[in-house]
């Protein structure tokens, strides 16, 4: 793991920790991906999620946040990966995917797959890189309508 980038901070996968009205805001209106998430929707998602917190050592302030929904046996997806605007190009996300994995690894698992349309080298530098026979995977976009 990045040690160095994580000087000064933590990781934590303690639910309770979560500032939740600060994690829902920035994924509702700063994540593409989540734009305008109700609140709802993401207190279900975190509650069925293996959740990962990035804080500020000394003050407790959370910094970054990651979700993982996983059986922790054979699968795992990596969503929601978060790092606030003030404590970006720290290497923060780089270091806090790599916990994420390396808490992952004891599991076994087959595959963590993520989807991102705009951080592929913060992924790459974890090992992560496109699926190599994607014509064997699909997708029920329910909501997603796709490209």
């Amino acid at each position: 793991m990045n040690a160095h980038a994580l000087d000064g901070y933590e990781i934590s996968t303690d639910r309770a920790r979560l500032d939740a009205d600060l994690v829902h805001h920035w994924l509702s209106t700063d994540a593409y991906w989540a734009l305008g998430r109700p609140r709802e929707q993401y207190d279900r998602a975190v509650a069925g999620s293996l959740n990962f917190g990035l804080y500020e050592a000394g003050s407790g302030r959370q910094a970054g946040y990651a979700r993982v929904v996983t059986d922790q046996a054979t699968f795992a997806w990596l969503c929601d990966v978060y790092i606030g605007r003030d404590d970006r190009g720290k290497g923060l996300g780089t270091a806090l995917v790599e916990a994420v994995a390396e808490h992952l690894t004891p599991c076994g698992l087959a595959r963590i797959t993520l989807a991102t349309k705009d951080a592929h080298g913060v992924y790459e530098k974890i090992g992560f890189r496109a699926l190599a026979a994607p014509d064997q995977w699909m997708t029920l976009g329910l909501i997603d309508p796709g490209p």
